[in-house]
């Protein structure tokens, strides 16, 4: 148990997925963990590095000092650059080598959430390079974890955890970001409204509002007369959120209702993940 109970939700969140992703890639043989994931550019050795990277990160590791490739595609700007040094660097690890680093990470990682003493409201250095509270950047390590689980559960045909505690954090961080979606990206006109009816392992409705200054928020009363009703799986919906699938090869599992030109916008603008 951390000393701040408002930090307790993201680290047992936390806990949960990375747990489930020891257990997933512990017994792999060196082939599978070449295996492509749904996060674009990375295998699952890849994704695993992420994951042990920025736990590294968290701890106060200091950074590797490394050059990357110039062919790498995936990689578009600072971020993406900062974030793939700790992947590139473990390109040419062992199956071996890589489950005893997880391992020994999330013991350390474990044991530092354990004996936390700081405010959740003290000011850190996130492994993306910029300042935020402690209580967010471990609200997003949770989040990114369990977005990862699910890739890697994607690529090994492991299907599960997908209404854990760390896909109801999953949900709120996406949920936070949609009505800039809805109302800067897709442009939703003022004084409008968007459904988004989600079902599935996680179930929710939740309406976007755009006021008469063109600003959005999100609630969960109900709308009369929207503009939009778009309704679809957890799956789908966190999926899209999350980049890893294109709109046009969910389009199936996406129903909508009412103006189509402002749904195709939403939908373009849809992936809110790095």
């Amino acid at each position: 148990m951390t000393d701040h109970p408002s930090l307790q939700p993201y680290a047992d969140a936390w806990t949960h997925s990375i747990e489930s992703i020891s257990e997933l890639v512990m017994p792999l043989v060196e082939g599978e963990w070449n295996r492509a994931t749904p996060c674009p550019g990375w295998s699952v050795r890849d994704v695993v590095s992420h994951i042990i990277g920025m736990e590294c990160e968290m701890l106060g590791d200091p950074r590797p000092i490394h050059s990357l490739p110039r062919d790498l595609f995936h990689v578009k700007d600072e971020l993406s650059r900062r974030i793939e040094v700790q992947v590139d660097v473990r390109r040419c690890h062992t199956a071996p080598e890589m489950t005893s680093e997880l391992e020994y990470t999330i013991i350390r990682r474990s044991r530092q959430l354990r004996n936390e003493k700081r405010d959740p409201s003290k000011m850190v250095m996130s492994p993306l390079g910029v300042e935020m509270t402690l209580e967010n950047a471990l609200r997003l390590r949770a989040f990114d974890v369990w977005v990862h689980e699910q890739d890697l559960r994607r690529a090994l045909g492991k299907p599960g955890n997908l209404d854990s505690p760390g896909a109801l954090v999953a949900r709120d961080v996406l949920l936070e970001r949609l009505p800039k979606v809805v109302a800067k990206d897709a442009g939703a006109p003022p004084n409008s409204a968007v459904v988004f009816d989600v079902s599935g392992p996680v179930e929710f409705m939740r309406t976007v509002r755009v006021d008469g200054e063109g600003r959005g928020t999100v609630d969960a009363s109900v709308s009369l007369g929207p503009a939009v009703t778009m309704a679809m799986d957890w799956e789908v919906y966190f999926r899209l959120a999350c980049g890893r699938v294109r709109p046009a090869a969910v389009r199936d599992g996406i129903k909508i209702e009412g103006d189509q030109e402002l749904a195709d916008a939403i939908l373009a603008h849809f992936a809110v993940t790095p």
